[in-house]
């Protein structure tokens, strides 16, 4: 039988555990340093690629097409490839995504708290 001990010495029930798991899923899915602006961005309104990458300071255009492309092989983004020339590509997140949308109402109310508060120790 396999143990079900926390760190701490508690003892963890194997659901805590599915659920542990699920949530590192989750975090792998949108975690990295660029995925959650991203999605922010789109959460607002579809962009192209270049205003992606005017929008976001610090990401390269290699970085950007590699997150856009996981984000789109998780359903999270949507890409959408117009025959013109020179081609044109637009990007937008997906009702799955838009779920999301309390998440970054969280964590913008989290910021506006501690911006208010004085506890931003350091610019990013």
């Amino acid at each position: 039988m396999k143990d079900h001990t926390a760190h701490d010495g508690r003892i963890e029930s194997p659901d805590i555990a599915i659920v542990r798991s699920e949530v590192r899923l989750t975090i792998a899915l949108i975690g990295g340093k660029w995925k959650l602006e991203i999605l922010w961005l789109l959460n607002q309104r579809m962009h192209r690629f270049n205003e992606l990458r005017r929008r976001i300071p610090g990401v390269t255009q290699h970085m950007l097409t590699a997150q856009l492309r996981q984000l789109s092989r998780d359903g999270l983004v949507k890409r959408t490839v117009y025959p013109e020339v020179p081609s044109r590509v637009e990007y937008e997140i997906t009702d799955e995504a838009r779920r999301l949308k309390p998440v970054f109402d969280a964590i913008i109310a989290w910021t506006n708290e501690h911006r208010s508060a004085g506890r931003f120790p350091r610019k990013v």
